[in-house]
């Protein structure tokens, strides 16, 4: 064995006539034992079959690591000859390199196997500079009794970097470049592609010079202007690397700009690409580790150009305004600000085409609520909405405000007022649903003074599942609140003070008349709720993060397609009312077949059932004694039968806008659409009423939206001051705290 030689290639590993390879018994490999294979000396520079050396060649029974020689990788000199280097490339026959030991014999394969026998592999991990082999390029190695005999020594390897590039980021000389920015893009694009990082020597407008940021690596380039055009060229460029590359898990070049460049595409296409999902497709495809602020600010990067910035949003308000105007005639578009700064105050919106439903088809009953803003600036977003005939919400005005305090809402409730005023020549008795917080009720009082103004019993019940924690008494106090005669009303009270004392003394705190339909004097249509918030939440959450004039047009588009969907979906209907009512008043005349029914004149009727007794129908005045005649708006059981007596067509006595004519007139106007705003200029121009609203400057407010996840639910004016409930150790029988969180000591 000393005389025989181990070649890989031209440049190879040898075993001459002074390398003898060497296993002893305590470094044997044997099938039966747990032992290493060795080459060379256990300092941190050997090539070696070991386990303690950062950049060993390792064997082992279970190991199966990859053999890579790559071009991106500088490797240590190992062993003791010199100009001696390990390469494994296309250029080696394995035919040719060969150790023959009594018929064991080491071979180098087409795809740089060394095939070793058993489960040996010879393993070399790529970042840590170790050469590695695994199941694709396996070195497996025969030894025969008379090779445990020598000893192998490793000769030096020496070993350059060279930079193959992508042909996407090949750089060359001649290569030429719109402009310096273009040049230094394309540069940096190169360095990440490549693993490397460069250090900009020279930048100004006519050069750009830049260099590996490793000590002592001879990798530079120069690019400079080309005379008479903005163009720049590479004048010259040294693609060798001497260096390891990069040895971290990000990247210098790596800036939230490349980040932005990197996703814009994506993000075009799904505005809802999220942070993290960022962070895993720049790993995946780049094998750089960012930080989430890198990845969140290169997304608010792209989006801020695709929507517009918050402060530009802002800055836009006043044309934007003006647009609404010029587009939808009729429609009523205001913005406030405060003199003293021109900061952000107030905008108040509402569309001529949801106007005039309201006012000639829509009942006579307003919701109200709110949302605050996500956005990167302080608001909240105040909403009034109607019910069309079908019970749908009819978004009728919005409003948006540095922060909902009382004087914002009495500020909303005036704007709402005189648009009703302005649109109508008599103003209906409204009904006003709300969580009644201050300022609701003053804005009401002083502008609705006539209107019935009850509780939302969303909020309401809400507030008192959040204090009990029962769900029985939560559906005994909904049922208190369905209850239509006053008896029934304090049957289910009197179910809740069985049940807890402090539960029915939590309501009766709370007159019957703000929110129990027995005792509330206005008409609801059957709506006790205005959630306006909830209902619209699977949109209208999305919208309050955007900039403002973005969500604004977030939400015109949203009123656009339901105006639209709901006008094409009514003209395919072929009853009388709408089909919610249609089907109320089905079942009414199904269960009108089992009373028995008496007339006293033309006008009053006598009902009566086995289950429900005697019952007054009055059908010129439409009413009856069980109240849900005139609640509701649609004729009761005990009404239909009493109209089926005589004859009557039951249609005839519902209220108008619960017919199909008279939807299709709440969505007759057309919201229509609002130019891009890179177009507000020139049509401003062209319109002289606008000059002086245009030369408006607004700033957005001066409350920043605090930093950390905005909260998702949301914090009702009637849960503030609640007292919180008090929790109890069962530990240590100390208040304040549970067993599990419990810091005494046993």
């Amino acid at each position: 064995m000393a005389d025989q030689d181990l070649v890989l290639g031209n440049p190879g590993l040898a075993l001459g006539q002074s390398h003898d390879l060497v296993i002893s018994e305590d470094h044997g490999l044997g099938l039966g034992q747990r032992h290493g294979l060795v080459l060379g000396h256990p300092h941190d520079h050997d090539l070696g079959l070991g386990q303690a050396h950062s950049h060993d060649l390792m064997l082992g029974h279970s190991h199966e690591s990859q053999l890579v020689l790559g071009h991106h990788h500088h490797h240590h000199d190992h062993g003791h000859d010199d100009g001696e280097e390990l390469a494994l490339g296309h250029s080696h026959d394995p035919d040719q390199d060969a150790l023959a030991a009594q018929n064991h014999d080491l071979g180098l394969s087409d795809n740089h196997e060394l095939a070793l026998a058993d489960t040996h592999d010879l393993g070399v991990d790529h970042n840590l500079d170790q050469l590695s082999v695994d199941q694709e390029q396996d070195l497996a190695l025969g030894l025969t009794q008379e090779m445990l005999q020598g000893q192998l020594v490793v000769p030096q390897v020496l070993q350059a970097r060279a930079v193959i590039v992508n042909p996407d980021h090949q750089l060359s000389v001649g290569q030429e470049f719109g402009d310096v920015k273009s040049c230094r893009r394309a540069i940096r694009d190169a360095a990440i592609a490549c693993h490397f990082e460069i250090q900009t020597v020279k930048s100004d407008k006519t050069r750009f010079t830049a260099k590996c940021s490793a000590e002592g690596c001879p990798w530079r380039i120069h690019a400079a202007k080309l005379p008479g055009v903005p163009n720049f060229t590479i004048r010259t460029i040294h693609e060798t690397h001497t260096c390891n590359g990069i040895n971290h898990l990000g990247h210098q070049q790596a800036s939230v700009e490349w980040v932005a460049n990197s996703v814009e595409e994506r993000l075009r296409e799904n505005p809802h690409y999220k942070p993290k999902e960022i962070l895993e497709e720049i790993h995946r495809m780049h094998g750089i580790t960012l930080s989430y602020k890198q990845a969140w600010r290169g997304k608010e990067r792209i989006m801020a150009a695709v929507r517009g910035s918050f402060e530009e949003g802002y800055r836009l308000l006043p044309q934007y305004c003006e647009q609404i105007k010029r587009t939808n005639p009729g429609s009523i578009a205001s913005v406030y600000r405060n003199y003293d700064d021109n900061c952000f105050q107030r905008l108040f919106i509402s569309f001529y085409a949801s106007i005039y439903g309201f006012v000639n088809a829509c009942r006579p009953l307003i919701g109200l609520d709110k949302t605050v803003l996500k956005s990167k600036y302080l608001g909240t977003l105040l909403l009034a909405t109607g019910f069309d005939g079908d019970g749908a919400l009819f978004p009728l005005a919005f409003g948006v405000v540095d922060e909902a305090s009382d004087e914002n809402w009495i500020w909303f409730l005036s704007e709402l007022h005189a648009l009703l005023e302005a649109n109508t020549e008599n103003m209906p008795r409204l009904t006003i649903l709300s969580d009644r917080q201050k300022g609701i009720v003053d804005g009401v009082d002083f502008n609705f003074p006539t209107a019935f103004h009850g509780f939302c019993m969303h909020h309401l019940s809400e507030s008192f599942r959040k204090e009990f924690s029962n769900s029985v008494l939560v559906n005994l106090l909904w049922g208190a609140a369905h209850a239509l005669i006053a008896i029934d009303f304090e049957a289910k009270i009197l179910e809740i003070e069985e049940i807890s004392p402090e539960a029915a003394f939590w309501i009766r705190r709370i007159p019957p008349r703000l929110w129990a339909t027995s005792y509330f004097e206005g008409t609801r249509f059957g709506h006790l709720t205005a959630n306006i918030v909830e209902s619209l939440n699977n949109w209208i959450l999305e919208a309050s993060a955007l900039p403002i004039i973005q969500m604004m047009e977030y939400i015109r588009r949203q009123l656009m397609t339901w105006f639209n969907e709901r006008r094409e979906a009514s003209m395919q209907w072929t009853t009388i009312l709408v089909p919610s009512a249609e089907q109320r008043v089905s079942d009414a005349i199904e269960r009108a077949r089992g009373y028995q029914v008496g007339r006293a004149n033309e006008a009053e009727f006598e009902v009566v059932s086995s289950h429900e007794g005697s019952v007054i129908v009055d059908i010129r005045n439409r009413c009856c004694y069980c109240r849900g005649w005139q609640l509701d708006g649609l004729p009761c059981a005990h009404g239909v039968a009493a109209l089926l007596s005589c004859r009557q067509n039951v249609h005839r006595y519902t209220e108008s806008f619960f017919t199909v004519a008279n939807y299709r007139k709440t969505y007759s106007q057309t919201i229509h659409p609002i130019p891009d705003k890179s177009l507000w200029k020139e049509s401003s121009e062209s319109n002289q009423n606008g000059e002086n609203q245009i030369a408006i400057v607004v700033n957005p407010p001066k409350s920043l939206r605090p930093p950390g996840r905005p909260r998702k639910k949301r914090v009702r004016p009637e849960d503030h001051g609640r007292v919180k409930r008090i929790v109890h150790c069962s530990r240590c029988n100390q208040t304040g705290h549970f067993r599990t969180t419990c810091a005494a000591p046993v």
